[in-house]
């Protein structure tokens, strides 16, 4: 936390790290380089949605809802996550809304919940999309995160950047929060800044001619972790055991939070807009949580993310609620988006029937476009 505090804040001592960068960042355009030429064509369309910097920025929201844009068209959207968190018995591990979170991670275990069509977990990710190929449900192919898993094959790009924290002081590891250099960005076909809380200039996104939207995490509705019962976002207060019915009145000793997500203070800041005043607790990404972990708010309201719920729901206490968020996207974003995947989709059909050969690259196929 010390360094991501850092990297935000632009902390100066930081450029003392400035040479390890330097090497972390042409490493890894050289492991780009090496990996993209094993890329093979996928029979069906893929698009990865992914970061170039560390810790959450709103993928999966995003994931969901480019799944239910695609669904409104008839475009059934299969999805491919790497599974982080969970160990399945084996690999590829195809998710249903009765699989275990253990075998497939928190973030798998959330988008099954809503999605359409039919979702593969694999750390594999080439061998995962062969798997979604193969069981024929689906039209096109979703990757939850695997922007740097180059091995993989990929039609379109989607980059989400955090609009609170922006890309830090622009940086790669470890003196900055980046993966890879911000002009990747100009590789892409989308970025999509999740929330308007700061204003991204041009020159710090480095995005050159590729299309900047917006998107925001709407609050929609609290759900019990234990029985599943649904309330309002305004009447969850009428839910507190001994507690009066304003958010913002009951004693705040008797109201907890938790996030375990890249980013727990914008759960945080959310209960704020919401007007509720809880102490808040912090954990890692995918932190695993048990009951005798969670014992201080055993008897006490515990509010937390769908995410940290998936964990919770063997040992949820009567008074523990998760808040169900929704992506709502820019229209012309997600227009624009929608026709490119059908036209791509077209193309891979005609391609599919007219036997034409595989490209070896993304990279290639933007070359002989140009």
């Amino acid at each position: 936390m010390f360094l991501v505090k850092a990297w935000y804040n632009k902390a100066g001592w930081l450029i003392l790290l400035w040479p390890l960068s330097t090497l972390f960042s042409w490493l890894a355009g050289r492991r780009r380089l090496r990996q993209e030429v094993t890329q093979q064509q996928a029979a069906l369309p893929v698009i990865v949605v992914g970061n170039i910097a560390v810790g959450g920025t709103g993928k999966t929201p995003l994931v969901l809802a480019l799944s239910n844009a695609l669904h409104e068209r008839g475009i059934t959207a299969g999805i491919l996550s790497r599974g982080y968190g969970g160990r399945a018995a084996q690999y590829p591990f195809a998710v249903t809304p009765d699989s275990d979170v253990a075998s497939t991670g928190d973030e798998a275990r959330l988008l099954r919940r809503y999605s359409h069509g039919p979702m593969v977990v694999d750390p594999q990710r080439s061998r995962g999309l062969q798997a979604l190929v193969d069981g024929g449900r689906c039209d096109v192919v979703i990757s939850d995160d695997g922007l740097q898993h180059y091995r993989l094959w990929r039609d379109i790009e989607i980059v989400v950047v955090d609009g609170a924290r922006g890309l830090g002081n622009g940086w790669c590891l470890p003196a900055g929060p980046l993966r890879e250099p911000p002009t990747r960005l100009k590789d892409v076909d989308y970025v999509v800044i999740n929330g308007a809380n700061k204003v991204l200039s041009e020159n710090e996104l480095s995005a050159g001619e590729t299309p900047v939207s917006t998107m925001r995490l709407v609050p929609e509705y609290w759900v019990n972790v234990k029985t599943g019962a649904r309330v309002e976002l305004q009447a969850l207060a009428l839910c507190f055991p001994s507690q009066p019915s304003s958010p913002s009145e009951p004693d705040r000793e008797n109201v907890h939070a938790l996030a375990g997500i890249g980013n727990p203070q914008r759960f945080f800041a959310t209960l704020q807009e919401l007007g509720i005043q809880a102490q808040c607790h912090a954990y890692d990404d995918h932190h695993i949580y048990s009951a005798v972990e969670l014992a201080y708010a055993h008897d006490k309201v515990l509010l937390m993310t769908e995410k940290d719920a998936v964990k919770c729901e063997k040992f949820a206490g009567d008074h523990w609620w998760y808040l169900v968020v929704s992506a709502e996207l820019d229209h012309a974003f997600s227009e624009a988006f929608c026709d490119q995947v059908a036209h791509t989709l077209a193309l891979r059909r005609q391609a599919t029937n007219n036997r034409q050969p595989t490209l070896t690259s993304r990279r290639q196929d933007i070359s002989q476009q140009q």
